[in-house]
C-alpha cells in the first residue's frame, strides 16, 4: 500500500504563517514580474519597430480609430489609444490598489518601523526627480511634466535585479517590491489631484454613491462577484465621466477589497478533502464539490484571490498590449538632434537616472541617520544605491502620466524618448551598481 507524501515536506511549502502568507506569494509574484518585464520589452521592440517602418501610417491609423458605445441616451466614444489608457490600464491599477492594501495591511508596509525606510527612500525618488525636471521647465509650456520622472516601473525594476543580482538578498527585493509600491502610492495621488480635467461634480456624486453601496454590501457580507463587477464598471464609467482620469476607478476598487480571509483557517477540514483510501471509489456529489469550492474559497482572503488570478493576465497581456500601443515613437535622425536639446527629454531623462539615484539614497541616509529605519542585517548601502538607479526605470507609469500632462503632441514624443533612454541607462547604471555591491562577485 503506496503512503502518502510528508504532509509538509518542506518549511516553504508547509502552512506556516510565514511561508504561507510571505515566502510563496512573495515567490510567485518575482517569477511573474521578471517574465512579465521580458514580455514587456518584447512589445516595446515591436512598437518602436511598428513606429519606424513601412507600417507606419497603419500603425498609427489603427490607434485612433474609433470605437463607440451606444446605449439610449448613453454614448461612449473614444479611440482604441484611449480605450486601452483609460479602460485596460484600469484593471492594471486595479490590480496595483490590491497590491497596495495588502502591503498597508500584511506586508511590510504595515509595520511602521519596516515601513519607515522604504517610504522615505519612495518620498526622495519622487521629490528629487520632479525637482530636476523643473529646474529645465519651469516657466515653461512644458512645466505640467514635472510628474513624469517620478514612477518606477516595478515589473522591469524587479526583472533586471533578478538578472544581474541572482543572488541578491531577499530583503533587498523586498525593499525594491516595498519602494516600488511606495512610489505607486504617490504617481497614484498625482495623477488624481494634478492630472484630472475638468471636473463634473454630478458624474463625480454618481461615482461616491456606486462606491458607498459596494461598502454597505461588504458590510452586510454580499459576497457574490457578478453585483461587484457591474457595480465596478459603473464606478468606472462615473469616474470617467466626472473628469477624473479613469484609472483612479480601478485603484479605488482595488484599495476596497477585503484582505482578510471570510472564514477561518478550519474551514479546511472539510469531509471532501479528509476521504480515506476506502473512499476513493465513491463519487463525489455536487452538492459536496460545491460546499468544498465554497469553504476552500471563503478561507482565503478576496484580495490574494483576484492578484493570483489578474496578476498575470495584468503583467502578460495588459501592460505589454499598453506598451505596444504608448511605446511607438518614430525616431528620426533629426529628432535625436532635437532630444539632445529639448528641455523636456533632458529633464525626463536626468529626473530618472539621476534624480532617483541620488533621492533615494539621500532620503535612506536620513532616515537612517535619524533613526526612522534600520537596514536589515544582510542588506548594505551600497546594495541600495543600485536599486535606486533601477527605480529610473520609470516606464509604464511615466509614459502613462506623460500622456495626462501633455496636449502637445511633440512634448509627448520628447518625453518618451527621454524615457525609453532613461530605462537603458538606470538598467545599465543599476547592474553596474549591484554588481559590484554583491558579496562574493568578481567584480565587487
Amino acid at each position: 500500500m503506496p503512503q502518502d507524501p510528508p504532509r509538509d515536506p518542506s518549511w516553504f511549502a508547509s502552512e506556516r504563517p510565514l511561508a504561507r502568507l510571505v515566502a510563496r506569494p512573495l515567490r510567485r509574484y518575482l517569477e511573474t514580474e521578471v517574465a512579465g518585464g521580458a514580455v514587456l520589452l518584447a512589445a516595446t521592440i515591436v512598437a518602436l519597430i511598428l513606429a519606424n517602418s513601412p507600417l507606419q501610417d497603419s500603425y498609427f491609423k489603427f490607434l485612433h480609430t474609433v470605437i463607440t458605445i451606444d446605449v439610449g441616451s448613453f454614448r461612449l466614444s473614444e479611440d482604441i489609444l484611449h480605450w486601452i489608457n483609460d479602460g485596460l490600464m484600469a484593471i492594471f491599477f486595479f490590480v496595483v490598489g490590491v497590491e497596495i492594501k495588502r502591503e498597508l495591511v500584511r506586508g511590510e508596509l504595515s509595520d511602521r518601523k519596516k515601513a519607515a525606510l522604504p517610504v522615505a527612500a519612495a518620498l526622495g525618488g519622487m521629490v528629487v526627480p520632479a525637482l530636476v525636471y523643473a529646474a529645465f521647465n519651469a516657466g515653461t509650456e512644458a512645466s505640467s511634466g514635472w510628474g513624469i520622472p517620478m514612477a518606477t516601473d516595478i515589473a522591469f525594476a524587479v526583472g533586471v535585479l533578478a538578472l544581474v543580482s541572482p543572488r541578491a538578498p531577499a530583503s533587498l527585493k523586498v525593499f525594491l517590491l516595498s519602494l516600488a509600491i511606495a512610489d505607486d502610492i504617490g504617481a497614484i495621488v498625482v495623477i488624481a489631484i494634478f492630472y484630472a480635467g475638468q471636473i463634473d461634480v454630478g458624474w463625480l456624486i454618481t461615482a461616491g454613491v456606486l462606491t458607498g453601496t459596494i461598502v454597505a454590501l461588504r458590510q452586510i457580507r454580499v459576497w457574490w462577484i457578478p453585483v461587484y463587477v457591474v457595480l465596478g464598471v459603473g464606478v468606472w464609467v462615473a469616474v470617467f465621466k466626472s473628469g477624473v482620469h479613469a484609472t483612479i476607478a480601478g485603484v479605488v476598487l482595488g484599495l476596497l477589497t477585503p484582505v482578510e480571509p471570510l472564514a477561518p483557517s478550519r474551514w479546511f477540514r472539510i469531509p471532501l478533502l479528509q476521504r480515506d483510501e476506502a473512499d476513493d471509489a465513491e463519487e463525489v456529489g455536487a452538492e459536496e464539490a460545491h460546499t468544498a469550492k465554497r469553504r476552500v474559497d471563503l478561507a482565503s482572503s478576496v484580495a490574494e484571490r483576484l492578484e493570483y488570478i489578474l496578476h498575470p493576465w495584468s503583467s502578460f497581456l495588459i501592460v505589454p498590449i499598453f506598451a505596444l500601443a504608448n511605446a511607438g515613437v518614430v525616431l528620426t535622425s533629426d529628432g535625436f538632434r532635437e532630444a539632445l536639446t529639448s528641455r523636456v527629454t533632458l529633464g525626463v531623462l536626468l529626473g530618472l537616472v539621476v534624480g532617483k539615484l541620488v533621492g533615494i539614497v539621500l532620503f535612506t541616509r536620513v532616515a537612517l541617520r535619524f533613526g526612522w529605519g534600520e537596514l536589515p542585517g544582510d542588506m548594505t548601502l551600497d546594495q541600495v544605491a543600485g536599486v535606486a538607479a533601477l527605480a529610473g526605470i520609470g516606464f509604464t507609469v511615466s509614459i502613462f502620466i506623460s500622456s495626462l500632462a501633455f496636449t502637445n503632441g511633440d512634448f509627448v514624443s520628447e518625453a518618451k524618448i527621454g524615457i525609453l533612454a532613461a530605462s537603458v541607462l538606470a538598467s545599465v547604471v543599476g547592474a553596474i551598481l549591484l554588481r559590484r555591491a554583491m558579496p562574493g562577485d568578481p567584480a565587487a
